[in-house]
């Protein structure tokens, strides 16, 4: 079957979040084995292997799962930003036409060209205000103005500044002990920073990825940044940039309780799985 890998959130080879995307076969008792697909992920080794089949149903046009190297994952923008990129890019989809993806806990995800990138209709997920868990402000190495959770499971923390996010260098360790799927840092864009970036968030998940357990660009993520920044900034559009080592740029667009996340995708490799 065909593979490919994509850097999702950018317009160049090597910056973005990469991920896997396996395009299965359609068809009466196609549907793959969920420990096959965690095996694949784990051999993928990138934050999230995204796998599309084909669906003859009156609301959707694939399924889509993803999954970690260790996990499967109830939402995955990056992945799904990817999945839709290698559709319109093989010709598989049209480009004229919307992709709409049924999911196993997030509904119908919708996806669309957006001139040269594309839009994802995704569910908002905004955080409501929680008591910062002990020892967070430790582990991050920062001090902490305000932390929220949702529903995704995200803690959220608000740090003083721009600077702080970026130059975070936090014990993962440490980080692991907290009771969240992920802790999404953020802050509001410095004063005269370059970029048409509102706000800049980093995202840290040392019980779902391998290595240093930062994701570099996190479409779930901003589900919960887009609602939380547009209350401060009172704007509905923005465009966070996630400082990660290779970044990347979302644009945010809330509609009440959904938000279309937009960005540009690059294919890096196109191959066949052969297991």
């Amino acid at each position: 079957m065909r593979m490919l890998v994509v850097d999702a959130f950018t317009d160049r080879p090597f910056a973005g979040n990469p991920a896997g995307v396996c395009l299965l076969d359609g068809g009466t008792g196609a549907e793959p084995d969920p420990a096959w697909m965690q095996r694949v992920a784990a051999e993928m080794k990138h934050s999230e292997t995204a796998f599309v089949r084909p669906v003859d149903e009156p609301g959707a046009d694939f399924e889509l799962r993803w999954f970690t190297p260790l996990v499967e994952v109830a939402l995955c923008g990056h992945a799904t930003m990817a999945a839709a990129h290698a559709l319109y890019d093989t010709g598989t989809v049209p480009a004229g036409r919307p992709i709409r993806f049924r999911t196993l806990k997030s509904g119908v995800l919708t996806v669309t060209r957006d001139g040269d990138g594309l839009a994802m209709d995704f569910p908002a997920c905004p955080p409501e205000p929680a008591e910062a868990p002990e020892g967070l402000a430790e582990a991050l190495g920062a001090e902490v103005r305000w932390t929220g959770r949702n529903a995704q499971n995200d803690l959220i923390a608000e740090l003083a500044d721009e600077d702080a996010v970026r130059g975070l260098a936090p014990d993962m360790a440490a980080l692991g002990r907290v009771d969240a799927r992920g802790v999404i840092v953020t802050a509001r864009r410095a004063e005269g920073a370059g970029g048409p970036h509102d706000f800049v968030s980093r995202f840290f998940g040392a019980r779902i990825l391998l290595g240093d357990g930062e994701d570099p660009v996190t479409g779930s993520a901003h589900c919960a940044l887009a609602p939380f920044w547009a209350e401060r900034l009172g704007r509905c559009e923005l465009t966070g940039y996630q400082a990660s080592e290779r970044g990347g740029y979302v644009r945010t667009a809330l509609r009440g309780d959904r938000v279309v996340l937009s960005g540009t995708a690059v294919t890096v490799l196109d191959g066949t799985l052969r297991v």
